[in-house]
């Protein structure tokens, strides 16, 4: 990437940050679409990715925690297994490729559903202890492997099961990407033993972005319009899975 292109880059970012953290999500495989766009290695790619997301996931957090949405009942056993296995994808390196166009897919079907019934804010009973511990794991490595946080899998999980109305959902993904992306980071970091200075380069247009976008989500868009914007999410995360080598 040429250095006249970084402005480019982080207008980019911005945008990406924003409309991620409108529903509690930091915007790791929007980063990491618009950094392969740009040319950017995929050795430098994850690590930013996954530091932006840091960034976003800690405004997001503070944001939909500070206008009440948070349930740490929902969030503890989610995240209990997932922080120690995002480090240990974040670790690792495998040939992920079957799996994330399965998983692309299914974020696909996702958003379809959204988009065409975004629906009441239905809440049933919270999740059973076991089962959200098991998940949560799965999320974690997953999002360990993928060099994002998992919020694009535990946002739409919680909701379509009914075990959260939409913004607590989203307060919840964003603590759980938040803690996922350190541990992914650190392992990623110990693995390499290096760190991208161009994630430092576009901090400030993600954290720009995500305050705008997590402000708007935590207190000012409807559950609909938030339930729209998660659509738009999954669609590019979807989309970024399956045609991403």
């Amino acid at each position: 990437m040429s250095p006249d292109q970084l402005p480019l880059l982080a207008a980019a970012i911005l945008l990406v940050a924003f409309l991620y953290s409108s529903v509690g999500h930091a915007g790791a495989s929007g980063y990491i679409a618009v950094m392969t766009l740009f040319g950017l290695a995929p050795g430098v790619i994850r690590p930013t990715a996954l530091a932006l997301n840091i960034l976003v996931a800690s405004i997001a957090t503070w944001q939909f925690r500070r206008a009440g949405h948070f349930s740490w009942r929902i969030f503890w056993p989610f995240a209990a297994l997932a922080v120690p296995m995002a480090f240990v994808g974040g670790y690792v390196s495998l040939p992920t490729r079957a799996f994330k166009v399965l998983v692309g897919v299914v974020l696909l079907l996702s958003a379809v559903r959204f988009l065409a019934r975004p629906g009441a804010d239905e809440v049933g009973s919270e999740p059973p202890r076991g089962a959200a511990l098991a998940i949560g794991g799965g999320i974690g490595l997953l999002s360990g492997l993928t060099g994002t946080g998992g919020g694009i899998f535990l946002t739409p999980l919680i909701l379509f099961m009914r075990w959260a109305p939409v913004r607590t959902a989203s307060a919840v993904s964003a603590l759980f990407i938040l803690v996922n992306s350190i541990a992914g980071l650190v392992g990623n970091v110990s693995a390499t033993r290096d760190f991208p200075l161009p994630a430092l380069a576009l901090l400030g247009a993600a954290g720009v972005g995500g305050a705008a976008g997590s402000y708007l989500g935590s207190s000012r868009l409807p559950s609909a319009a938030i339930k729209r914007l998660l659509a738009v999410v999954l669609l590019i995360a979807g989309l970024k899975l399956i045609l991403t080598p």
